[in-house]
Order: C-alpha cells, then structure tokens, then sequence
C-alpha cells in the first residue's frame, strides 16, 4: 500500500539523519539508546524499514530532538 505523502516521510528520515549527526551520534549509539542494534537504524536510514509513530518519537528523543519540530519541519514544502 503507497504512502500518502512519501516526500514528508523522506524528509522526516533525512531530519533525523541531520540531527543524528548534529548530535555527534552514529547509528550504533541511536541503537544502544533505544535498545536495538545499528543494522535497525541503518535500515531506517536507509528507507529498508518504514518507521512507524512510536519509533520516530523514541528515535527523536534519543537523539535529542523535538519529534513536533521535526514534524512541522517536515510538512514545510522544499525549496
């Protein structure tokens, strides 16, 4: 079944990417913090694995990000 807006789920894996590696962290320190392995991050990363409500907000978290912010980031059109 096709994604109702694919363009805001991308750039909701490219702003956690962004913050991720603002935050001086790699996968497998995501990983650690939420409790899984760095192959589940990269697969997120890398659009292997869709990522569902609750593990975008525990990844954000984790990170150190606001999951509204990177929501309402998400949602503005690209320019």
């Amino acid at each position: 079944m096709p994604s109702f807006s694919p363009e805001i789920y991308h750039r909701i894996v490219e702003l956690l990417i962004s913050a991720r590696k603002s935050a001086g962290l790699t996968q497998a320190d995501v990983g650690r913090r939420i409790g899984q392995r760095q192959t589940f991050v990269s697969k997120i990363e890398t659009s292997e694995r869709r990522l569902d409500a609750a593990e975008f907000i525990e990844i954000a978290r984790a990170i150190g990000a606001d999951p509204g912010a990177i929501m309402r980031e998400a949602e503005k059109p690209k320019l």
